[in-house]
């Protein structure tokens, strides 16, 4: 069995060529106060790793169903990688579903088409409750997850 990289050749996202690097982040403004809670502790770990600010990005759409045509815009302007941040609470209709669908294979398909990493931060919580334990809480914050995501998927493409 062959792999990429050796254990021992192991790369972290410290080894990223950050000065280069254009990060886009889109923001949902539904559910404003946690997703908002989630840019911030993207930023927070995209300047901790030396992404300069002139080269992020951010662009707020109305809802979560919007997140995928911005990072598609996003990336016809050059970033190297989108970050998609929204929050989706499950409701008593399917509208959560189709929602949650629609978001999810919209991602997946502009990674595929633009070989370029978008990042899914979209909590998808049953309560407020829990979308505010993933926005900065007890389970942390989903925000640097994903901004942590987006370099090590670059790094794994050789930014």
């Amino acid at each position: 069995m062959a792999f990429r990289k050796e254990p021992s050749e192991k790369k972290t996202v410290a080894n990223i060529k950050s000065s280069s690097i254009k990060i886009g982040i889109v923001v949902s403004q539904w559910h404003s106060d946690i997703t908002h809670a989630l840019l911030s502790g993207a930023l927070q770990y995209l300047k901790a790793h030396h992404i300069a600010t002139k080269n992020i990005v951010i662009d707020f759409v109305p809802g979560s169903f919007e997140l995928p045509l911005a990072s598609q815009w996003q990336l016809d302007r050059g970033m190297d990688a989108s970050i998609c941040l929204g929050c989706v609470i499950k409701g008593e209709t399917m509208h959560f579903d189709f929602i949650c669908h629609a978001v999810a294979n919209g991602i997946k398909d502009l990674n595929l088409k633009y070989s370029k990493p978008v990042i899914f931060g979209v909590l998808t919580p049953n309560t407020l409750k829990q979308a505010q334990q993933r926005a900065g809480g007890k389970y942390g914050n989903k925000g640097i997850d994903a901004a942590e995501a987006a370099l090590q998927m670059l790094l794994l493409q050789g930014k």
